[in-house]
């Protein structure tokens, strides 16, 4: 997503309480970037179309309330959000019109998420003792005979191509580079699958960071800081806003667009794998 240029000082100085180097910084650096475009998924369409197993899945990682989190997006206050942010011990820090300081009760709040269970990051892909990358992506794979030349989601069952599918968009969203998995992103599938509870907050908290770090990696979770927002009760009259467009949400549509078709009431690949009851 992209917003349109600030010309207003005088709405700097309210975003920034007039701290002259944090406009600076703005100004040429956080203005520019890029806000990474939200997926929503409704566990009421995944009731409808009887996809049950996933879910469950979800929901036994307590992530309902945060993949079905939809609203407007303050585009410009997502980037001063990210421009002042900072993290503090267990907390999450920044400024947008007022100190925001976001605990693990916050989190709680807003997304239903806790601060606990298993946290995973790039180098640390061991500590799910039976994970093994290589024979979990083929015990994804509607055919898993076919030879593994690399982590592509074309091939994976409905269930695991669905997972992915929300792994990749919403829980760790990047701008590009949807078709191939990370070992991060096979762990968590993982983990979802088996029912192995996650660190989620952890996780968003490390993500936000790399934004950070990484100047072409567009900012995530628009939705999640607007909530924020919202929680922190943050002068919003007058900011530019995006509402959730339909092309947004997970769908059939989106289904199809992975190579599954409905027939006779099932889902099934197009290159007539069966996929999954629905």
């Amino acid at each position: 997503m992209k917003s349109r240029g600030v010309k207003s000082s005088g709405k700097l100085e309210g975003w920034f309480a007039g701290d002259t180097n944090l406009i600076n910084k703005y100004l040429p650096e956080t203005s520019r970037k890029n806000v990474d475009t939200p997926k929503v998924v409704s566990f009421s369409w995944m009731k409808q179309h009887k996809l049950d197993s996933v879910r469950s899945v979800l929901k036994e990682n307590f992530l309902k309330r945060f993949l079905e989190i939809t609203g407007n997006i303050y585009l410009n206050l997502v980037k001063v959000f990210y421009t002042n942010l900072t993290f503090d011990g267990d907390s999450i820090v920044s400024h947008v019109k007022g100190d925001m300081v976001i605990t693990n009760e916050v989190w709680s709040a807003v997304t239903g998420l806790k601060s606990s269970s298993l946290r995973i990051n790039r180098g640390n892909l061991g500590i799910v003792e039976d994970f093994n990358k290589i024979q979990f992506y083929k015990s994804c794979l509607k055919n898993p005979h076919s030879k593994v030349r690399n982590f592509s989601v074309g091939g994976l069952k409905l269930d695991e191509r669905l997972v992915a599918f929300i792994v990749s968009w919403i829980l760790t969203p990047r701008g590009s580079n949807h078709s191939t998995l990370s070992g991060e992103d096979l762990l968590m599938i993982y983990c979802i699958m088996n029912k192995v509870k996650i660190n989620w907050i952890h996780i968003i908290k490390e993500h936000m960071q790399k934004a950070m770090r990484l100047c072409d990696f567009h900012y995530p979770y628009a939705i999640l800081i607007s909530m924020f927002l919202h929680y922190f009760e943050v002068d919003i009259e007058g900011e530019l806003a995006e509402v959730i467009k339909p092309s947004s949400e997970i769908n059939s549509g989106s289904l199809s667009k992975m190579g599954f078709t409905k027939i006779d009431g099932r889902w099934v690949s197009k290159d007539g794998d069966y996929a999954g009851p629905s």
